[in-house]
């Protein structure tokens, strides 16, 4: 796994041993950022459910000026430490550990205003989306303007009617589905 683009384009990525982390394959990655490219530049972006924090690490070494990467799992943000340290992206990040789908009060006392880019890649199969969701507009971080990046399953519909989400675009990539969308207000 490494980065695909920008300043740090072709460096390794650490990644967990086991199944624990489904980190998003490369390829994926890749066409993520060539459908926002013009959106990434100066953008602060949030990570929900980080993993390796592959996505906001990409995001970064495109021009994102900052992220903010969730994770609940030790090994995960042991991982997410070690690939912004060797990235020297500690300046530019915050890591917080977090369950997300009990709430994300953890957002409450951020100092950078809204985000620009929120990816979601949550554990397949485990139902946790609408929740994820719903936390995320109540953190009162995002706008109308937000574009989320939801990597879920091809078999994983996003709900978004009940949301009140508007599905921008929609790519299947093998058994990965990437939903973008937008809050309506």
């Amino acid at each position: 796994m490494r980065i695909i683009g920008g300043r740090f384009k072709g460096h390794k990525l650490y990644t967990p041993k086991g199944l624990q982390v489904r980190p998003t394959a490369d390829r994926v990655r890749e066409a993520i950022f060539n459908i926002i490219r013009g959106q990434v530049v100066g953008a602060v972006v949030l990570d929900l459910y980080a993993g390796t924090g592959a996505l906001s690490l990409e995001a970064l070494s495109r021009g994102a000026k900052s992220a903010v990467l969730i994770d609940q799992s030790p090994a995960s943000l042991h991982i997410i430490q070690k690939n912004i340290a060797t990235l020297q992206f500690e300046a530019q990040t915050q890591v917080i550990k977090w369950d997300i789908t009990h709430n994300l009060n953890c957002l409450q006392r951020r100092k950078h205003g809204v985000f620009h880019i929120v990816f979601v890649d949550a554990p397949y199969h485990q139902k946790v989306m609408v929740k994820t969701l719903t936390h995320l507009w109540q953190s009162q971080t995002v706008t109308e303007e937000t574009l989320l990046i939801i990597e879920h399953s091809s078999q994983q519909a996003v709900v978004h009617n009940e949301l009140s989400l508007n599905l921008v675009d929609q790519r299947r990539y093998g058994k990965t589905l990437v939903s973008f969308m937008v809050y309506m207000l």
